[in-house]
């Protein structure tokens, strides 16, 4: 099974704060570095938005549409790809998860609530209004990133988190009616899920953790994101479960047990219930990604 490449920061060509942080126009930046159209992954975080063409992005195997006024933002780790139009413009910018905290200090960049979760949607789709409230920020990163100035770094990533208030502004409007009110609620399910997962499946060990009922943390997932606790515990399990099978080298049945199923009989019946696949299928399929 291949495994596809982690690329660090330090493969583009970055020349500021010692290659913590990446700015370009998308059509530059293709010009130069060609291999990203093919299947990786990162270990900083990615910002982009599409201005002009076309094409799709596949995001740990889920496949969503580009077009102008798009903007992706993917987390370390994840695994994408894109196919894109000749025509296709925009600004991408790369920054490592230390170079933010580290500035801002009281607050992180994981708290956004695009990041706060590998089940958030990377795809915000901004309307004509919002795209010209936020392409200023965009053309003052290129524009700094090319001068040589005094407090250059201060400059960029002041910009950058203005940029990450008007999206996350953007994305609580469309993604959670609620979110505001059960913000600290859905951070805090997240992050006991990311760490327990793999050992814990009963929704009530998280509602317990949490110190609520499970009637009520349900209707909190349900409010703000339009699932269950049960579904929500799948979901993860499952994007796991197609990462390990397309980029591992270990055995079905190794895979199973990595995610807490010594069944492999259960695990195989899991995973065909929420995807429509056998394990087996599933990975025979991946011939198809490149």
């Amino acid at each position: 099974m291949k495994d596809f490449p982690v690329y660090d920061i330090q493969k583009f060509n970055c020349n500021i704060s010692k290659n913590d942080l990446y700015i370009n126009t998308f059509k530059i930046h293709l010009v130069s570095h060609s291999f990203i159209e093919n299947s990786h992954r990162h270990n900083f975080y990615l910002l982009v938005v599409f201005t002009h063409g076309n094409g799709t992005h596949q995001i740990d195997l889920n496949t969503y549409s580009i077009e102008p006024r798009s903007v992706f933002v993917i987390q370390p780790g994840q695994a994408h790809h894109w196919k894109l139009s000749k025509d296709i413009e925009g600004y991408i910018v790369f920054f490592t998860q230390e170079i933010y905290n580290l500035y801002f200090g009281t607050k992180k960049i994981e708290e956004y609530p695009f990041y706060s979760s590998t089940t958030s949607t990377p795809k915000i789709l901004l309307n004509e209004n919002e795209w010209l409230d936020l392409e200023p920020y965009f053309q003052k990163l290129i524009q700094e990133n090319l001068r040589k100035k005094s407090r250059k770094k201060d400059k960029i990533l002041n910009l950058l988190d203005l940029i990450h208030i008007e999206l996350s502004r953007n994305y609580l409007s469309e993604n959670a009616h609620n979110f505001q009110s059960y913000n600290h609620k859905i951070e805090l399910f997240n992050d006991l899920l990311d760490k327990h997962y793999k050992t814990q499946k009963a929704p009530s060990f998280y509602a317990s953790k949490m110190n609520i009922t499970l009637k009520h943390l349900n209707r909190i997932c349900k409010e703000t994101l339009n699932k269950t606790v049960t579904e929500l515990i799948a979901q993860r399990i499952i994007l796991e479960s197609k990462r390990m099978l397309t980029f591992s080298p270990k055995t079905i049945s190794e895979v199973a047990e990595s995610l807490g199923y010594y069944n492999y009989s259960y695990f195989t019946k899991v995973f065909t219930k929420h995807t429509g696949l056998s394990p087996t299928k599933f990975r025979k399929n991946l011939g198809t990604i490149h």
